[in-house]
């Protein structure tokens, strides 16, 4: 009988361990290759998405208030507290009303017949000229939206201006104002590309650019650079062409091959091109077909940026793919070896993946470079993912994110709550930025807000908004609170020590002090996403709301001289411990409220 032959162990063991990790190694890889493609593509795409509702944010938040002057203008033509008889009074309204709108270039307050007043805001020096008018004498082109106001009662933006007297192109908002119904006459606000512009420049960055077009067309309107070609305006071309533009990429767009969307989970609406600087880098230029949030005005948005935002983590992963393939067909015993190495970068990459996830950005640390080439080709193309996060994550308001996610759930339907609702606003702000540059006063609007901000995350609350210098902040959503007055007052009395602080700093370098107000209330609110189906935002809405803004401005009235103040409602006071100082003010009437309230103002 012939002998069974025997194996050796050592070659049967390395045989039958080296083919188990390499099948199991190998699927793991390919599993991993397809997952991690799939969130990268994923992610890319909610970046890019999440990337353009910030820069539509920063734009609304500027036409909001061009929108909201407008509304109070009709609302007081229907009171009657315009009158054309004594323009003295008109104009001394216009000023009021453009003074803390920088993005505005001139108002105009015509009758049905074109005359009335204006005030323009001149040159730099940030001085408001004011007069009599007669547009159809001296600026007849601005008649025709006279004529569509008396023709319909619905504010509306104008086409493109280019105004020869100003030698600009200006988009100009007209409200009709109408008295018992009857037409009795227009406001005009005009604002130019040169100030539409400075948006788009204050949110680009070194890497990426924002930029307006009108819709349906390849006309710029904004753009950081625009003002370089101002001269090139005219009533034959009171908008330039995208080929024009001071932008040596974005000049070839109509030359840009369109990209599949899918390709980076990108949302329909938008449009992806693809297309390559003087310096042979890819850059993507990603455009809205269509914007229906920017207050009206014809505008769709645009932003181009560097390609390896988006692709190079993709690049990245396939190559460390194919490597890791070849390494691991190297030998049975190094397959068990490179294995070892391979698990320990892959849980580090996994913990910064859940960070990443949960929009951690800041704890993410680099993945270290390795050297085995698979892993650090995928260090560096997960790092490069990182930084391309972080470059979009300023325009995220991540804060509020988390919260949701917290709680896991990424929609909140709105519902009624008790909320503890804080409001603040540098007083005399107007005057004090007068002598700042364009640059000046945003670094110190955002020095100020940064000051406010870490006083409102440190005691959990949610920021509503921001409003020029003013910051709107709620607490007992979306976490709910037994209690939202206290940690709201914490956060006011943290912005007292804050402020003072900063003052000193500001005494010894021979500035000004900042003198701040801040209102607080309590009440029922509703709470929730707010806002049309494909653009929500996270907010309240209520008379509380209201009441806190109130008694913001009552601290002009109460202490107008003091560096800080900070009015509370009784609803806010009787949660309160004995910790906190008070001083009773009494009863108030409150603008917009049938019912006095009981004001208190709170001592640091």
């Amino acid at each position: 009988m012939s002998q069974r032959r025997k194996l050796f162990i050592t070659p049967t063991l390395a045989t039958v361990i080296g083919s188990f990790v390499l099948i199991t190694a190998a699927a793991i890889l390919i599993i991993q290759a397809m997952t991690s493609s799939k969130v990268v593509r994923q992610l890319g795409g909610e970046l890019v998405d999440i990337g353009m509702d910030s820069a539509e944010v920063a734009f609304v938040e500027q036409l909001y208030a061009v929108t909201v002057t407008a509304e109070y203008s009709k609302v007081s033509a229907e009171r009657n507290e315009l009158s054309f008889d004594k323009p003295e009074l008109p104009i001394a309204y216009l000023y009021g009303a453009l003074a803390p709108l920088e993005q505005v270039s001139f108002m105009v307050l015509v009758d049905p017949t074109g005359k009335g007043v204006d005030v323009d805001r001149g040159d730099a020096d940030g001085t408001l000229l004011g007069g009599e008018v007669d547009l159809a004498a001296e600026i007849p082109i601005l008649m025709p939206m006279i004529e569509r106001a008396a023709k319909q009662k619905e504010a509306f933006w104008s086409e493109a201006i280019y105004m020869p007297n100003r030698e600009h192109t200006y988009f100009v908002f007209t409200q009709p104002l109408y008295k018992e119904g009857r037409h009795i006459g227009t406001m005009l606000i005009g604002t130019s590309l040169e100030r539409i512009s400075e948006i788009s420049w204050y949110i680009s960055t070194d890497d990426i650019t924002v930029f307006l077009l009108r819709e349906d067309t390849h006309e710029v309107i904004a753009h950081p650079d625009l003002h370089k070609k101002f001269d090139d305006f005219s009533k034959e071309t009171p908008l330039l062409h995208v080929r024009h533009v001071p932008d040596d990429f974005l000049k070839h767009f109509e030359e840009m091959p369109k990209l599949d969307n899918a390709s980076f989970d990108i949302a329909d609406d938008l449009d992806l091109h693809v297309g390559y600087d003087d310096d042979g880098i890819k850059r993507f230029v990603i455009i809205e077909d269509k914007n229906d949030n920017l207050q009206g005005l014809p505008v769709r948005i645009g932003v181009h940026f560097p390609a390896q935002f988006l692709d190079q983590p993709l690049h990245q992963l396939v190559t460390a793919v194919a490597v890791g393939t070849g390494l691991l067909m190297l030998s049975l015993l190094g397959a068990v070896v490179l294995a070892k190495r391979i698990a320990l970068p892959m849980r580090r990459a996994s913990g910064a993946a859940k960070d990443v996830a949960n929009l951690n950005l800041n704890a993410v640390e680099p993945l270290p470079a390795s050297v085995i080439k698979e892993l650090d080709d995928l260090s560096k193309g997960f790092n490069a993912m990182v930084g391309g996060l972080k470059a979009f994550n300023r325009y995220v308001p991540k804060t509020l994110v988390r919260k949701l996610l917290s709680e896991g759930r990424a929609e909140a339907p709105p519902e009624e709550r008790e909320l503890a609702v804080l409001f603040t606003d540098i007083a005399g702000f107007t005057s004090a930025s007068e002598g700042m540059s364009a640059s000046e006063t945003a670094e110190f609007v955002n020095h100020h807000l940064s000051l406010l901000g870490e006083e409102i995350t440190r005691q959990d609350g949610t920021i509503d908004k921001y409003i020029g210098d003013s910051v709107m902040a709620f607490w007992g959503a979306p976490e709910r609170l037994d209690n939202p007055a206290e940690p709201a007052v914490r956060a006011a009395l943290g912005m007292v020590g804050a402020i003072r602080k900063d003052n000193e700093a500001r005494a010894m370098r021979g500035e000004q002090p900042v003198r701040v107000r801040i209102g607080l209330h309590l009440g029922p609110l509703v709470v929730g996403d707010i806002g049309a189906s494909e653009r929500v935002n996270y907010t309240v809405i209520g008379d509380t709301v209201n009441a806190a803004s109130r008694l913001e401005s009552l601290g002009k009235e109460i202490d107008p001289q003091a560096d800080v103040i900070i009015l509370a409602s009784e609803e806010i006071t009787k949660r309160l411990g004995d910790d906190v100082t008070l001083e009773p003010i009494g009863s108030r009437k409150i603008k917009g409220r049938s019912e006095p309230l009981v004001v208190v103002r709170l001592l640091a």
